[in-house]
């Protein structure tokens, strides 16, 4: 059966982007040669969720959504549905999606956020895996990986690393 992994990068005070979705802060680490095990995760997928947001500030910044060439992506979205950009914008039920998708078997599920989409998969304990990065900045403020208003939730780490440039990823199994 697929898992649902939220695969996601965070500042060490628990942010995802500022107030105004700025994510620049994100290459303030020096990656050098390293991918940080992207490459082998993302063998193991082939189903990519995101909220709108995400993928809208992914679009202005880029252009493409380079996602959409290698996976099935659904874009969790409040009122936009159909096709385009090889993308599925979705306005459903999310449990519905994540249950149908975790039927029709595969690969595992990759969700990359945003705040508000790890907020709803987290109500319904729907995350299987949790691989998060720390980057060593603090912000101070801005859009928080988790909001809270969500159940307790219990956790058995998988493994830490800790990498030169102060990156620390966590990966962490939801029990049920």
């Amino acid at each position: 059966m697929p898992k649902v992994i939220l695969y996601i990068s965070m500042s060490l005070d628990g942010f995802i982007a500022t107030k105004d979705d700025d994510i620049s802060w994100l290459d303030t680490i020096d990656h050098g040669e390293n991918d940080y095990g992207y490459t082998k995760f993302s063998s193991t997928i082939d189903k990519y969720v995101v909220g709108r947001k995400t993928y809208d500030l992914v679009m202005n910044l880029v252009g493409e959504f380079a996602q959409a060439k290698e996976y099935d992506c659904y874009i969790i979205s409040r009122s936009k549905s159909g096709v385009e950009n090889g993308v599925t914008f979705y306005n459903g039920n999310i449990k519905e999606l994540i249950d149908r998708l975790k039927s029709e078997g595969g690969k595992n599920i990759y969700c990359d956020g945003g705040g508000e989409i790890v907020k709803e998969l987290m109500k319904d304990n729907l995350i299987d895996e949790y691989i998060i990065s720390i980057i060593p900045i603090v912000l101070g403020d801005g859009k928080r990986l988790f909001a809270g208003g969500v159940p307790k939730q219990n956790m058995e780490l998988i493994k830490s690393k800790a990498y030169d440039n102060g990156l620390v990823q966590i990966h962490y199994k939801s029990i049920r």
